[in-house]
């Protein structure tokens, strides 16, 4: 059994945040991995929306108006060697909102939404930037 450890931070977040893999986000996967095809998702978004994450996600709730940043892309080591994807993007605000989710596609704009997470709202004035820390862990078992 394969088992997957997914984790979102945001740089100085002193709360937990919900984080899932969606269904797409699977499908991404296993089209990787299988040689089908498709793109790494390394897009990072961050939006306004609070409902719940789900792993019926397609989208975030309320995406920002700024463009979705291309993150660095990664393997990191958690437990074995190379057991974690990541991905590191930073997005700066236009002007003033309270994000409260955000997200990893595989395209700049529309695409698939590979994990999304919400969390207590971070007030930002512009200019103030997040960096977000995706990290998809994994497991043999």
């Amino acid at each position: 059994m394969l088992q997957l450890i997914v984790l979102c931070f945001a740089m100085l977040l002193p709360f937990p945040m919900a984080t899932v893999l969606t269904n797409a986000g699977v499908a991404i996967v296993t089209n990787l991995v299988s040689g089908i095809g498709g793109t790494v998702p390394k897009f990072v978004a961050w939006g306004t929306g609070t409902n719940a994450a789900a792993v019926t996600d397609t989208a975030l709730q309320t995406e920002s108006s700024e463009s979705r940043t291309t993150g660095t892309a990664s393997r990191q080591t958690t437990t074995v060697t190379n057991d974690t994807y990541r991905v590191v993007g930073t997005i700066t605000a236009t002007g003033s909102r309270a994000i409260t989710e955000a997200g990893l596609f595989d395209a700049s704009t529309t695409g698939n939404l590979y994990v999304r997470s919400v969390f207590s709202a971070i007030n930002l004035a512009t200019n103030d930037s997040i960096q977000f820390t995706f990290n998809v862990a994994y497991a043999a078992g």
